[in-house]
């Protein structure tokens, strides 16, 4: 990719499925999800760039939805057929990648978006307290310059009911720079409604069951409601594909047949908020 080295893997064979990590994850979050779908799905994950093992080519920058939804689109290129569907899910801040990129492949190809399932993308501007929560987000920004990644990560936790963050499966530990350039840049960009409404029958829009009273919750809320969806509840909290994989497959693969049935063949405006744009290297394939 323009500008890093992106490491993906693809594992499995059959329909296409596209699994996106949010924050400071890379692909080793989705070990088993993508284990669950590689029966019969090619299942695509990714380190997004600069976390883990993909690597930039200059020094650290603050990321940007456009670039990180160019570089999946480019991967998608490199994998898989110019006209073959793809499923994606995007989970937190892949979840925003998620709907960017959505509107990405429908506007040349609108049979190229299967299906879309985002599970608690922080698109805090959707917020009636936007500018509350945004602050917040500021803040915490604020105390890593100041006070480091523990006194940050504290301060963040209060999005997630107080809790401390999950120990996650991972290559490397991309805290640091999850809080020094991509938690402000990602937290304060506004999904592009008019460009999603045409693709709306093919989006689920998705929530923990055990992060219902969390902060990080309420955005899935109000983005299902300005799509005019009804919120699916999945197995866990934020995360919940990584403890309960089997159950949280499960019904990802029942939303997504549901949609795919119901997508039809709407074309989508291509505006897009958040701005610049890019880059492939370093790739593992773990078909068999």
């Amino acid at each position: 990719m323009p500008g890093a080295h992106l490491y993906y893997e693809v594992r499995g064979s059959g329909p296409l499925l596209l699994l996106l990590c949010g924050g400071n994850s890379d692909a080793a979050v989705f070990d088993g999800l993508a284990d669950h779908f590689a029966a019969d799905h090619r299942v695509l994950t990714l380190d997004p760039r600069g976390n883990s093992r993909s690597s930039l080519d200059g020094p650290p920058v603050d990321q940007s939805i456009d670039v990180h939804a160019d570089d999946a689109h480019r991967l998608l290129d490199l994998v898989a057929d110019p006209d073959e569907p793809v499923r994606i899910f995007g989970s937190c801040s892949g979840g925003l990648i998620a709907l960017r990129l959505a509107i990405r492949l429908a506007v040349p190809r609108p049979q190229r978006l299967a299906a879309l399932v985002v599970h608690e993308p922080p698109a805090y501007a959707l917020l009636p307290d936007a500018a509350q929560q945004l602050a917040f987000i500021d803040a915490v920004h604020a105390t890593y310059r100041r006070e480091g990644i523990e006194a940050a990560m504290d301060r963040f936790s209060a999005a997630f009911g107080g809790r401390p963050a999950p120990v996650l499966p991972e290559e490397n530990d991309n805290t640091d720079f999850f809080l020094a350039h991509v938690l402000r840049p990602f937290s304060h960009c506004v999904p592009d409604l008019a460009g999603l409404a045409p693709l709306t029958g093919r989006i689920v829009v998705a929530g923990g069951q055990d992060s219902r009273t969390h902060e990080v919750h309420r955005p899935a809320v109000a983005l299902a409601e300005r799509l005019g969806k009804e919120l699916v509840l999945f197995p866990g909290g934020h995360v919940g594909y990584v403890k309960h994989p089997d159950d949280f497959g499960a019904l990802l693969r029942t939303s997504f047949e549901g949609e795919t049935a119901t997508g039809g063949g709407e074309t989508a405006s291509g505006n897009s908020p958040c701005a610049p744009a890019v880059g492939i290297a370093g790739v593992r394939d773990l078909r068999a």
